[in-house]
């Protein structure tokens, strides 16, 4: 029976706190998708880093991230105050968030020492901020609602309203930039990514307004972190999550990180307009991500069949197949890569829904089973491994291009073409079969949520009287 066909009877969400609570993921997707698909680009090709630096400097980040992330995690789970203990995050850090996003694509007029050390500066800021924001906004859904159906459904809004800001992104950045810029790459990145910053200010507090924490630990659970770290990585479906989640956001970071590489130097014509101010590249960008929106929105389709492990492997699997097939197109088969693209995004659009519903049964594992309900900590791990994930994955992407030979804004050698076209298809198409593999050892099935959920609401109930 699938989780969302579970018997307990729940209180409605409303519809404006379900999008309310989406929009959040809008207002960090202004930033993060930005960053998975132009960054790399924009500090090799706008900025003149090299690319094997550019690759070191996104992995060296994460170590510091190994601490920050904790710490965020249980700083917020014992955070008391009269908004809650996730809310007040979006409240105080929306405006750095914004400030600093921006001033991470205004770099000024320095050596390439010094656009080296303020690109390091500002991208560590704006890991911090994103800790701080993102790590109690993943939190939220955990304390809204205690039934993991309705999780599922919020986790459904959020992404949808994610992958549409990735529609905006992936559509409108290049345009953008080209049109404010006027011939002048760096300035069009500045202003396109000022807009974004005030949008996604705004976005932030609009969540912070419009959703409400119902979800709260006991009373009488003892401040002990040393307790609720033992007990989180004794927490089995949250281990395999985690080490999923490595595979998943590596693939995501080398194949985001190279699809302009891959357009730009690989396929015929990307700069061709094909109308008004959009040329394929912004195409292939947007059909891909429109795709991916209405596979986020078929994902009660895909949940009313199949159980949630189930369903992150086959779709997984199926979009490996996807990704591995790009290697096999030639250059000018346009049609061809949009349809494929459009196949593979549709197919993964229902996994980040169904993944972090996940992470939120963790949380309810966790309690039922050792009796501490830690959500901030167990989305802090969630959120750590995303971004080793992503950073492992973009110095990946780095250093192969440094490794095949790589020459910015030139006519590539042959083993360059090969090396972008690898890290576009058949590198991340790895990453996904082993993220799908893993998948297999995920162990909370539907029997198991309909009991924890039931003796949670005993338990829960009790400790009320």
């Amino acid at each position: 029976m699938p989780v969302e066909e579970l018997p307990t009877k729940a209180p409605s969400l409303r519809l404006s706190e379900k999008l309310g609570y989406g929009v959040g993921d809008a207002a960090s997707n202004f930033f993060f998708h930005t960053f998975n698909i132009f960054l790399l680009s924009y500090y090799v090709d706008v900025v003149g880093l090299t690319a094997a630096a550019v690759g070191t400097m996104f992995f060296v980040t994460k170590l510091f991230d190994a601490v920050t992330d904790v710490v965020m995690g249980a700083v917020a789970d014992r955070t008391r105050s009269r908004w809650g203990r996730f809310r007040p995050y979006l409240l105080w850090a929306a405006l750095p968030f914004g400030l600093v996003g921006y001033a991470m694509f205004a770099t000024p007029d320095l050596s390439p020492g010094g656009r080296l050390i303020y690109a390091y500066v500002t991208y560590s800021l704006m890991m911090i901020i994103y800790t701080v924001i993102n790590i109690p906004y993943s939190s939220l859904m955990s304390a809204m609602s205690p039934h993991s159906g309705q999780r599922t459904t919020l986790s459904t809004y959020r992404f949808a309203c994610a992958f549409f800001a990735q529609l905006m992104i992936s559509g409108f950045v290049i345009p953008l930039k080209n049109l404010l810029g006027a011939g002048d790459e760096a300035r069009g990145y500045q202003l396109t990514m000022a807009i974004f910053a005030v949008a996604s200010t705004l976005l932030w507090w609009v969540t912070f307004a419009t959703t409400r924490e119902r979800v709260q630990p006991s009373e009488s659970q003892a401040v002990d972190l040393r307790g609720d770290l033992k007990d989180l990585v004794r927490n089995r479906p949250w281990i395999v999550l985690v080490a999923v989640a490595l595979f998943t956001l590596m693939n995501v970071a080398v194949r985001g990180g190279s699809t302009l590489f891959f357009m730009k130097y690989y396929v015929v014509g990307a700069d061709t307009p094909v109308f008004w101010v959009f040329d394929r590249t912004s195409v292939f960008f947007l059909s891909g991500t429109a795709s991916l929106v209405l596979g986020v929105a078929a994902t009660k389709l895909f949940t009313k069949h199949f159980e949630k492990r189930t369903l992150m492997i086959l779709l997984t699997t199926a979009n490996a197949i996807g990704l591995g097939a790009f290697y096999f197109i030639p250059p000018d088969a346009y049609g061809l890569l949009i349809l494929v693209n459009c196949l593979a995004t549709f197919i993964v659009g229902p996994t980040p829904a169904v993944v972090w519903s996940m992470y939120a049964d963790c949380v309810d594992y966790g309690e039922y089973t050792y009796g501490r309900r830690t959500a901030a900590l167990v989305f802090s791990g969630a959120m750590f491994a995303q971004k080793t994930g992503l950073a492992v994955g973009a110095g990946i992407a780095g250093w192969i291009l440094s490794y095949f030979g790589f020459v910015a804004n030139a006519a590539q050698s042959a083993d360059s073409i090969v090396g972008i076209r690898l890290m576009f298809s058949l590198f991340p198409a790895g990453l996904a079969l082993l993220a799908a593999a893993l998948t297999f050892l995920y162990p909370l099935r539907t029997d198991d949520l309909r009991r924890m959920e039931t003796e949670l609401a005993k338990r829960r109930a009790a400790s009320a009287e």
